[in-house]
């Protein structure tokens, strides 16, 4: 035990940054009644980062940004109850325990050894006699360039006591600024225009955004700041991919918090715990892609990285090689012939991404897929005679529902390998809104389950002929609680590893059988190993969104762009289809009807977002009528896959740069929010929503060329500067600059001096790139 003097000097100024000298005072029992004296705040300070802490009970207090002289904490003004750095979510027996700082009698702190600005807070003799010798330790280390700070957490001597969870670190009380943001990579990537309004919302009750990692939540990252100026950023540096969980919380006076949750993975008879990761807290300047590039240098050195197919070159080249993908569904009359018109007449290569190809309802009957509602023998026909015309076909399967009305659930004695929760009920989820038939979640750490639909993958590419599958609800994992699965109860990463045999297997299974496809929904780093393609609707997110007050940024793109394939798209010309199998009753009369062109905005838009953002182009429910009664949209879209086979390296194999400014107007358009469930059961099916005219981004490829995709989306030409600065973009001080478009790629103008600065001229519903080199 170090002397009460030694304990009271936490550390000097090293080096012009470290913990600077702050008072903890001698380890202390909190009296249970009486108000003990206001305790001094513990410090640490790096050179752009200031930390500081309640010498009490160790209440997170402070977090300065230097540079923008800003603390990004409302001052709690002496009163930090409720303000707990961390909480323990406990069990003992059945009984559920939640443990807080402020329940400890003893909190000390001390610098630690070597590490100039290191933080170690001890919490020891909790007053609950039936905790033990619990102990709980965080260490902070501030970095010595960066306005980062890395965070610690170990549980000790858990002695019976089972761990649920742990919250930490619990940033409380973000200060309010104007313009303020969230970004949160949730799959492709969203922003919350002023959140904190959004949180509180309109009664002042307060809510809760949660999302989980690895799934939803693509990266493990989040930002909250003000737009163009200061902000926090929290990360986790897992390279094992553990669950966890990020949120944002508000309470009814506006106050907003901030929280990590951990499901550290650990055995019956482990008495300390510890994530065995850290998570990053610190402040910047700028946007969400600054809090991208920070993201990115850390995670193209994770194991994902490497192994992307992507990468591995292990992609089939039918994908690569896709210039529109044609999203159908139902019986093959209705998929194949419209892409392979869509295919003649503007001579583009078109892939297929087949729905309801299968003998069972959508979200009712799986995994009863086979055989195919049509008949095995006539789609296998169907298919080989696409495939002849060079058309190949990616057919749905779910990879983690089973309904549990199906005759096959009970036959097959499916429920033995479902998902489990805590209170060991099955997990049930409901997506048909006609039917309302429930599916269970089937686990991915069984082998059975894998097995079963590894053997339906396999009959859909050998029997079939299917260029691939898509895996629908790919990139989510879950927690199960069945201990006769055999992987580890509740947390872990089980699930990650489930799935990487599953794709093995499927791999091993088909060979032989021409090159087989894998695609997933949404996006995810731990996939990007196992997934061919990342399924990325947020492009079109109005279609099923709304005007929520959030806004689709390309996040997973900006970090891991070019180590995936990405396409998707809801955008569509007709109402959405209505599956036969479902109750006719309830069955539209709108379906697959042509929509209002007063919509021809949000589909011009859309197809935009995906090729300004380097996405394979997607039309969705496309009909052989459109190109008579849509010709100016179908032409659009046609426009900007052409030109996109143009630049493929930089819209497929570029790593993305800060998007530029462009002085272009803003418009006001109609959007309808129509999909197959979003505006079926009433609400809002159509609003306006302003945006920009043009919209843009900018790549860099493998030659070091910055190619800036540009596309407008309004009927008028459109001309505005556009200045890239050298120093930030990698540019030297001179060069040319090409115009590729749909027909040539030609010299347009040249640049000498800072910025590289070039005027365009878009002209109406025009699009192309102008690469700089």
């Amino acid at each position: 035990m170090r002397s009460a003097a030694r304990q009271r000097t936490v550390g000097v100024v090293v080096a012009c940054w470290g913990v600077i000298a702050g008072t903890a005072g001698p380890a202390r029992a909190a009296a249970p009644e009486a108000q003990p004296p206001r305790a001094e705040i513990l410090r640490a300070a790096g050179p752009r980062l200031h930390l500081a802490w309640d010498g009490a009970d160790g209440a997170l207090v402070e977090i300065s940004d230097a540079d923008a002289r800003r603390q990004h904490l409302v001052s709690p003004n002496g009163e930090t109850q409720g303000r707990g750095l961390w909480e323990l979510r406990l069990r003992r027996g059945k009984d559920r325990v939640v443990v807080a700082p402020r329940q400890a009698a003893t909190f000390r702190a001390e610098a630690i050894p070597g590490q100039p600005g290191g933080m170690r807070l001890l919490w020891e003799r909790f007053r609950d006699a039936s905790l033990g010798p619990l102990a709980v330790e965080v260490e902070v280390r501030l970095d010595a360039g960066a306005p980062m700070s890395r965070w610690s957490i170990a549980v000790r001597n858990l002695q019976e006591l089972q761990i649920d969870d742990i919250r930490f670190p619990r940033i409380q009380g973000v200060a309010p600024q104007e313009r303020e943001r969230l970004a949160v990579p949730i799959w492709m990537g969203q922003m919350a225009i002023d959140p904190r309004r959004l949180l509180t919302g309109s009664a002042k009750k307060g809510g809760r955004w949660a999302w989980s990692y690895p799934g939803p939540l693509s990266l493990q990252c989040l930002a909250y700041y003000q737009e163009g100026g200061p902000g926090l950023y929290v990360a986790c540096d897992d390279a094992a991919a553990e669950r966890k969980t990020f949120a944002v919380e508000a309470d009814a006076q506006s106050r907003v918090d901030l929280e990590v949750i951990h499901y550290p993975s650990v055995r019956p008879d482990e008495r300390s715990v510890s994530p065995g990761y850290g998570v990053l807290v610190g402040v910047f300047r700028g946007d969400w892609f600054t809090a991208a590039e920070r993201y990115r240098q850390w995670a193209l050195r994770q194991p994902w990285a490497r192994q992307s197919r992507l990468q591995r070159g292990l992609v089939p080249d039918w994908v690569l090689q896709t210039g529109m993908w044609v999203w159908n569904r139902g019986r093959s009359p209705n998929v194949l012939p419209p892409a392979a018109a869509l295919r003649d007449r503007f001579q583009i290569p078109v892939s297929v991404f087949w729905h309801w190809w299968h003998g069972c309802a959508y979200d009712a009957g799986f995994p009863e897929y086979f055989p195919p509602r049509e008949g095995a023998e006539p789609m296998r026909a169907a298919l080989a005679e696409a495939q002849s015309k060079g058309i190949r076909a990616l057919l749905y399967m779910n990879q983690r529902l089973w309904g549990m009305t199906t005759k096959s659930w009970t036959e097959e004695g499916a429920e033995r390998y479902a998902v489990r929760g805590p209170d060991g009920k099955i997990v049930s989820e409901v997506y048909n809104i006609f039917t309302h038939q429930p599916c269970a979640a089937m686990c991915m750490g069984t082998a059975f389950w894998r097995d079963k639909y590894a053997g339906l993958a396999e009959k859909a590419v050998r029997e079939l002929g299917a260029g691939g599958i898509y895996m629908d609800q790919a990139c989510l994992s879950m927690a199960c609680h069945d201990p006769a699965h055999g992987h580890p109860v509740g947390n872990g990463n089980f699930w990650s590893q489930g799935f990487r045999a599953l794709v093995e297997d499927i791999h091993r299974r088909t060979r032989g059988a021409g090159p087989t496809a894998l695609a997933g929904e949404g996006c995810g780093e731990t996939w990007l190993g196992e997934l061919d393609l990342m399924l990325s609707l947020q492009v079109s997110r109005e279609r099923y969104a709304g005007s929520d007050g959030w806004e689709t940024i390309p996040w997973f793109h900006a970090v891991y762009h070019p180590l995936a394939v990405f396409y998707g798209n809801y955008s569509s010309l007709a109402a959405p289809p209505y599956d036969e199998l479902w109750p006719a009753a309830t069955a539209p009369k709108t379906a697959l009807a042509l929509l209002d062109a007063k919509f021809s905005g949000q589909f011009r838009l859309e197809q935009a977002r995906a090729f300004v953002w380097g996405q394979q182009p997607t039309i969705a429910n496309l009909l052989p009528e459109h190109f008579e009664k849509r010709p100016d949209e179908i032409a659009y879209a046609v426009r900007l896959a052409r030109v996109r086979r143009r630049a493929l390296d930089h819209l497929m194999r570029g790593t993305m740069l800060r998007p530029p400014t462009i002085a272009v107007p803003e418009i006001e358009m109609d959007f309808s929010r129509l999909s197959i469930y979003a505006g079926r059961e009433g609400g809002v099916t159509s609003f306006r929503k302003r945006g920009p005219a043009a919209i843009a981004a900018a790549w860099r490829a493998p030659d070091g060329s910055v190619g800036v995709a540009l596309a407008s989306i309004v009927d008028r030409e459109l001309r505005f500067p556009l200045a890239l600065e050298c120093a930030e973009y990698a540019l030297p001080s001179q060069g040319t600059v090409d115009w590729i478009d749909e027909t040539s790629c030609r010299p347009i103008a040249a640049w000498n001096g800072n910025p590289a600065a070039i005027d365009i001229c878009l002209p109406a519903f025009g699009a192309g790139i102008a690469r700089f080199h």
